[in-house]
């Protein structure tokens, strides 16, 4: 191949050696994934959980300080100061009722004045043993209340119980003078009201304590939910960079190469795992760029073949038609010549120069056949009317008829069983069972009719095709040469027993294999001799819906029947 033709290949064929080379297109996929650079996907998400583990740890430190801040203020609170405030009103209330009995006996005399008196020593009692079990928590209760006792006890000593006696002794109310009393009581008074305002004001320190405890801890439940919903979108906008977008633009370029923009390059970004990938793509779509050019260039030669083919056949078609011609036509005319020579000279001629004459006829007539024959061999696959829907039956009954002469002079029978239609080339069958049906009748027993019988039967499912076979009672055809009957000149009997030029069973299978079918010989064991010869018509493409099958034009195009040809 020369010219602009050679050039293009050649220039394909230095690109195709420099993509093998290298020429910037990856060869192994993972060359490309530096590690320095790349993070794995194990990594990335290793990153982000523990991001996300720090995070929760943090926030489960600050959330559990804040809570027990908010403990200890409440504890304070509610179980140290509240209950000491409680007890110091009751220990107040105690002494008053004490100091109000003590008086109400002085002026009555009566017992039962000193009821309050003695609730409110046991009141007392009770108040202060519950100030005492709170001395520890509450900062200065114990010195206080040491301070009251014994302020208690200096009046109780000092004036409520001599006037207690006194007035049991039937003294005059005057021996123990009020205003003693009211001395020794005041100090009391003062010291309880003293212990009331310190705990007053520990009670508010501590309800502050709580309110700002409390403040704390929502807004470290604020602080963690705004922290977490940061920390989500962050990680969603990580992900979606690192991962999602790198792996939606590799999508977007495996598309392109499916599609057909295999030319377009494959460049991958992100995780490791996700480069690998897009190398590993990049290299398949430089190896589909590769068996691309190669069966560009395999194209380009099949179609330079075929044009060659094209201008050999037409060639070889001019050559046909010539040499049908020009070969026929000298034949003709040495039989016209030979037949002139015997009937002008016949009686000048002895015996010996008849038969040389008759030789001679025999031989141009034989040749001529023989150019027909040949001819119609080659026009097969390459001449014909197109595929249609045919009647077997009636392609068989005008087979039948061609051959009437002979089966009439060798007084035969043709038996045509039910057919079905098929697709197919009506001349072509034509030739096929005017061939069969003519072989039967040329090769019969002398003492025996010819008998033909004609069938068919389907093969598998309908669109698959039918079987026909062709039987006879003739001389049979032996198993060992049951292949080499449909080879061109093959011939097992002499000329000089049956006629013929050894193209006949040739050309049916050439005809048959057209078709789309086979032709065989049946070698099972029969009853009676004879012989059998079957075939299959599977329907071509166009048969079965596909209008590439069914050709309208006059003529084969030349390459394709020249390459069928040569398939064969």
């Amino acid at each position: 191949m020369t010219g602009p033709a050679a050039d293009t290949a050649r220039a394909r064929s230095r690109r195709r050696l420099r993509l093998g080379k290298g020429g910037g297109l990856p060869v192994d996929g993972r060359a490309r994934a530096d590690e320095g650079r790349h993070w794995p996907l194990g990594r990335i998400f290793g990153v982000v959980a523990a991001a996300a583990l720090l995070l929760a740890v943090i926030a489960a430190t600050v959330g559990t300080i804040s809570l027990y801040g908010l403990n200890s203020a409440r504890a304070d609170l509610l179980d140290e100061i509240g209950p000491a405030v409680r007890a110091g009103q009751s220990l107040e209330t105690a002494l008053v009722d004490q100091e109000t009995g003590v008086r109400g006996f002085q002026l009555s005399g009566r017992e039962e004045a000193l009821r309050p008196y003695l609730a409110g020593l046991q009141a007392e009692r009770d108040a202060t043993a519950a100030l005492r079990s709170l001395a520890v928590q509450v900062p200065g209760l114990g010195e206080r209340l040491d301070r009251i006792e014994g302020l208690v006890a200096g009046w109780h000593t000092g004036y409520a119980d001599a006037a207690i006696a006194a007035v049991r002794e039937g003294r005059p109310a005057d021996a123990v003078a009020p205003d003693d009393g009211r001395s020794l009581f005041d100090p009391v008074r003062s010291a309880v009201g003293e212990l009331q305002g310190d705990l007053e004001v520990q009670r508010v320190a501590a309800r502050d304590r709580l309110g700002t405890a409390a403040t704390f801890v929502s807004a470290v439940g604020v602080v963690v939910a705004v922290v977490a919903l940061l920390f989500l979108v962050a990680t969603g906008v990580v992900l979606r960079r690192a991962v999602l977008h790198p792996i939606s633009r590799l999508a977007g370029q495996v598309r392109g190469v499916v599609s057909g923009r295999v030319t377009d390059k494959v460049q991958a970004g992100g995780p490791r795992e996700i480069v690998m990938l897009g190398d590993d793509v990049e290299a398949m779509r430089a190896h589909i760029v590769r068996e691309l050019d190669r069966a560009r260039e395999t194209a380009e030669r099949l179609d330079e073949q075929t044009r060659d083919l094209a201008r050999s056949n037409r060639d070889l078609e001019q050559f046909a038609y010539v040499a049908s011609h020009d070969l026929q036509e000298p034949l003709r005319k040495v039989a016209s010549f030979c037949q002139l020579l015997q009937r002008r000279y016949g009686d000048k001629l002895d015996e010996r120069g008849d038969q040389y004459i008759e030789f001679a006829v025999d031989g141009a007539q034989r040749m001529q056949r023989l150019i027909n024959d040949l001819l119609a061999f080659s026009r097969v696959g390459r001449t014909t009317a197109g595929f249609t829907e045919l009647a077997l039956g009636d392609v068989v009954s005008a087979a039948a008829d061609q051959q009437e002469a002979s089966r009439e002079e060798a007084g035969g029978e043709i038996v045509v069983g039910e057919l079905p239609s098929v697709t197919g080339d009506r001349q072509l069958l034509l030739q096929l069972f005017a061939n069969l049906i003519g072989n039967a009748m040329k090769f019969r027993r002398p003492d025996v009719p010819p008998v033909v019988r004609i069938a068919a039967t389907p093969v598998g499912e309908p669109a698959e095709g039918v079987e026909v076979s062709v039987s006879d009672n003739g001389i049979g055809i032996e198993p060992e040469y049951a292949d080499k009957v449909f080879m061109i000149f093959q011939r097992l009997h002499g000329r000089d027993v049956y006629t013929g030029t050894g193209i006949g069973l040739a050309l049916a299978k050439k005809i048959v294999e057209f078709h789309g079918g086979r032709i065989w010989v049946d070698t099972d064991p029969r009853p009676e001799p004879g012989t059998t010869i079957r075939f299959t018509l599977v329907p071509p493409r166009g048969a079965r819906g596909d209008d590439a099958g069914a050709r309208t034009d006059d003529t084969e195009p030349a390459a394709l029947a020249a390459g069928r040809e040569g398939t064969r």
